[in-house]
Order: structure tokens, then C-alpha cells, then sequence
């Protein structure tokens, strides 16, 4: 039997089937041939071709083979995405960040032996043709790409990071206030000044999406968190709970705000949450996953008030401009007619209640702590 037939039996008796005597049976066969491996991998960077057609970004596949497969799966596809992606001169900015995350990752696992290694591979084929096709979210590697952001972009969003970073990691809250106010003055900022550009210039600006994950555990409370980051910063979220994130309609500079404020509020909250269970639990008590849901919905709650509160306060005090509320009327327009012509059929879903008292107003405190204002005293509720 050729090389390609060998693999064509393989992936036949393997991907199609349910059970593992398929799977046995195809990886039998190539662990017979090594004369295959190289046929075999180039049918793995198609099947992850197909996945891009099919909607899918690098991020979506690694982060569903690592909640359905094992690690080594997880470095297999790293290592066929990467290559696979090699084969573009251009890509877009997201997609390639995506990849150059999965640097680290990329590196194959060590062959214990070909019949267990052959296991893997066809395990993971199986899995990415299975993907089922998803609302797309940017152009799949090589087609053409949109026009260039702004030159003065990176600049600001590099200084958004740095001011987040330093939030995140330091011990003093009154400081982290301060730098994260200094972060949302500028996001706040930036969008209103897009808004304003696009509109005088007739620029073609016209709404994005992408994905941010939303991964286990408490991930109803993590949704609901970046529901409420997205809807300040102007933006629609919709959550796919079986594929593990959320869709984020918006324009782009604002988008950008989204992942940025959303990354570095989840950590603050979750530092947070971890300092008030351990006073918790010095106390004397366990019930510590009731506690942390508890937390994390109150947590969300109140900052969605605050951002909204603040998001309102930075808008009315530029009010005055008298264009800038029909632009901006315009722009939420735009969002809502894409995110339903994006997701024409969404449900909503009832969320469980908080149950612990503590968890609520630890929560609630902590979201309080984060302090949103972009000046003290001026804007916050």
C-alpha cells in the first residue's frame, strides 16, 4: 500500500467513526509506516484550513482541544497552526498575535512510541473535522486585509498595557486606582476622538468583532463581567457557552478597550476574591465555592454600574461638542444591526443567583476598590 493510502485508510477507519476500534485500527496502520508522518501532517494543516473557513481562529481550536483533549493534543495543534500559518506573507494583527502566543506551545511532544503518538494525532484530526461552522470574525489567512490603523494606535494601547500591568501588579490600592483610571481616561478618550475622526473625514468605519475566551470555572460570572465591560465601552457581547467564549460586536478601537480593561479587571477580581476567601477561611469557614461564585457575580454587577455611570459622565461632559451624541447614536445603531446580523437567532439564559451573603459583599467591595473614575471625585457614582 502507497504512503497515501496508507493514510487515506487511516484517517477512514479513524476520523468518521465513534469509539476507539476505529481510532486503534487507523493508528496501527501508521504506526506501521513511518514512511507516512509527512502525508499525515499535511493532512492535519488541512483540516485546520478547513477550520478557518469554517469560522474558527487559533485561539477558538487551541482553546476547545485543550477543554476536550489532553496536553499533548494541545502542543499537536499548536505545532500544525503555526506551520500551517507559516504558508501567509499577511495576516491579520489578531490572527497573528494569536499564533505568536502559541510559540511556546508549538513544540511537538516527545514520541514515547508511534502506535501512542499516531493515537494522539488521529484523536486530534478527529476533533477539527468535527468543528461545525461559526459565526467568522475576520478574514481568513489570505484574503485581503482592511486598511491600516492608525499610525498613533499602538502608541496609545502600549501605554494602556503598561498602565494595566502595573494595576495588576501592585500591592497598594490607591495606586492601582490611579492607574487604572489613567487607563480608562485614555480608552475613553481615544474612542470618542475615532468617533469623532471617522465621522468628519467620511471614513468607511464600519463595526468588527472578535472573541475573547471565558474559561472555567465560574464562567457565568466571567460572562457576565465582560457583558458588562462591552456594553460600557459601547460594545455587544454574545456568549457561546459549549465553545467556551464570548463574541464581542464593536468597533475596532473600542474593541481593543474590551480585551484590555476585561483581561486586567478579571485578574484585579480574582487577587481580590483570593485575599478575601483566605480572610475567610482564617476565620473558620469552607463553603469557598459558594463563595467565589457569590463573589464574582457581585463583582460584575457593580462594576457593570460603575462603567456605565462613568461611560456617562465622560460622554455628557462632551456633550457640548454638539455633534458628538448623533455620532455616536449612529455608531450604537450600527453595532446592534451587526451583532443581529452576526447572531439573528441569541437566546437568553436565566443565571443562578448569589447564595452567599460574605461572597456578595466582598464582591461588591472589591469591584468598589478597582475604581473605574477617570478623575477622582469627578466621575465616580
Amino acid at each position: 500500500m502507497s504512503t497515501v493510502g496508507t493514510v487515506e485508510k487511516a484517517l477512514a477507519v479513524a476520523l468518521y467513526a465513534d469509539g476507539h476500534d476505529g481510532l486503534d485500527t487507523g493508528a496501527s496502520l501508521l504506526a506501521a509506516d513511518p514512511a507516512a508522518d509527512e502525508e499525515l501532517r499535511a493532512r492535519g494543516e488541512e483540516f485546520v484550513r478547513r477550520a478557518w473557513e469554517r469560522g474558527w481562529q487559533p485561539a477558538d481550536v487551541v482553546r476547545i482541544v485543550r477543554s476536550d483533549l489532553d496536553e499533548v493534543h494541545e502542543r499537536l495543534v499548536a505545532a500544525l497552526i503555526t506551520t500551517e500559518g507559516e504558508r501567509y506573507e499577511h495576516l491579520a494583527p489578531r490572527w497573528t498575535a494569536q499564533v505568536a502566543d502559541l510559540a511556546e506551545l508549538a513544540r511537538e511532544p516527545r514520541r514515547a512510541d508511534r502506535f501512542s503518538y499516531a493515537t494522539a494525532v488521529l484523536e486530534l484530526y478527529r476533533l477539527l473535522v468535527r468543528l461545525p461552522a461559526i459565526e467568522p470574525v475576520g478574514p481568513v489567512p489570505g484574503a485581503p486585509l482592511s486598511a491600516e490603523p492608525s499610525p498613533h494606535e499602538p502608541r496609545m494601547l502600549g501605554r494602556i498595557r503598561a498602565l494595566l500591568a502595573k494595576a495588576e501588579a501592585t500591592g497598594f490600592p490607591q495606586e492601582a486606582e490611579a492607574l487604572t483610571a489613567k487607563a480608562q481616561e485614555l480608552m475613553a478618550r481615544h474612542s470618542l476622538d475615532e468617533a469623532m475622526l471617522a465621522a468628519r473625514s467620511h471614513r468607511p468605519d464600519v463595526p468588527a468583532a472578535c472573541r475573547i475566551g471565558v474559561d472555567p470555572p465560574y464562567e457565568t460570572a466571567k460572562a457576565i463581567l465582560l457583558d458588562a465591560v462591552a456594553s460600557a465601552n459601547r460594545c455587544r457581547a454574545v456568549w457561546n457557552s459549549a465553545f467556551g467564549f464570548s463574541t464581542v460586536v464593536g468597533f475596532e478601537g473600542d474593541l481593543e478597550a474590551v480585551e484590555l480593561l476585561h483581561t486586567s479587571l478579571l485578574v484585579q477580581g480574582t487577587a481580590a476574591m483570593t485575599r478575601s476567601e483566605a480572610g475567610q477561611r482564617a476565620g473558620g469557614r469552607k463553603r469557598t465555592k459558594t463563595f467565589r461564585q457569590s463573589f464574582l457575580m457581585a463583582y460584575a454587577a457593580r462594576l457593570g454600574e460603575r462603567l456605565t455611570a462613568a461611560t456617562d459622565a465622560v460622554t455628557a461632559a462632551d456633550a457640548d461638542a454638539g455633534d458628538l451624541l448623533p455620532v455616536l447614536a449612529a455608531r450604537d445603531v450600527a453595532v446592534t444591526d451587526r451583532t443581529e446580523e452576526m447572531f439573528p437567532r441569541t437566546t437568553t439564559t436565566r443565571v443562578r443567583g448569589a447564595t452567599d451573603e460574605a461572597g456578595w459583599t466582598h464582591g461588591r467591595a472589591a469591584a468598589d476598590d478597582a475604581h473605574l473614575a477617570r478623575e477622582r471625585g469627578r466621575l465616580a457614582p
